[in-house]
């Protein structure tokens, strides 16, 4: 489980790939070599499991499934990533349970700077998963706990302040660029409650209604 609050990035140095599996070693610019082996870290929203860990670096195996559904597939040498350590019981939870499982990739349509401290994100809304998303809903963008500003039938956006551009690499975002969306479990609970339970709710108010009083 993770919070949604990035922690800071780490750039990918090493990429060894094969048919289907890929291995990647980040170096996170800190030191990390007391990091538990198997121990999960998200990278860009993607929970991984940490395979080696030595002085600043970190390495991980990527399924076939992780590079098919997310945007990791696609780093090349240099590209930096955000990430986050699991949570562990007792932390503060700032933004919200986010799993590190990853729905869909989704594409920037716009970059704003309404003034020089924010910065307006605009997203396009995914076929399969934009009836979970609503505004001032929550939502993970690369791993990062955001707020949903702006929700319209064909797309969606977030605000960032500095302090979350400082942490991630959300200020490098260009339109075109594709990130990891997560919906949030709860809404995604509920929504899909509603729509397995509404159908049924609806023949018993039309057969309250058709049967004829005594």
């Amino acid at each position: 489980m993770f919070t949604g609050i990035v922690q800071g990035t780490a750039t990918l140095i090493e990429a060894d790939r094969r048919e289907g599996f890929a291995t990647y070693t980040l170096d996170f610019g800190r030191d990390k070599s007391g990091t538990a082996i198997g121990a999960s870290v998200a990278l860009n929203g993607t929970c991984l499991t940490v395979t080696h860990a030595r002085g600043t670096y970190l390495t991980f195996d990527l399924m076939q499934e992780t590079l098919r559904r997310t945007t990791l597939g696609h780093l090349k040498i240099g590209d930096r990533v955000n990430y986050e350590h699991a949570a562990r019981y007792g932390d503060e939870i700032g933004g919200h349970v986010v799993s590190g499982h990853v729905h869909c990739v989704t594409e920037v349509l716009e970059v704003h700077h309404p003034d020089e401290d924010n910065l307006r994100l605009t997203f396009a809304l995914p076929e399969d998963w934009g009836h979970y998303i609503f505004d001032k809903g929550f939502i993970a963008l690369n791993g990062a706990s955001l707020t949903v500003c702006d929700r319209r039938p064909d797309r969606f956006s977030v605000n960032l302040i500095p302090e979350t551009l400082r942490q991630t690499t959300f200020g490098d975002l260009r339109p075109g660029d594709r990130v990891n969306l997560e919906v949030d479990s709860q809404t995604q609970a509920i929504v899909d409650t509603v729509q397995r339970l509404l159908p049924q709710l609806i023949r018993q108010g039309d057969s309250k209604a058709q049967t004829p009083c005594s």
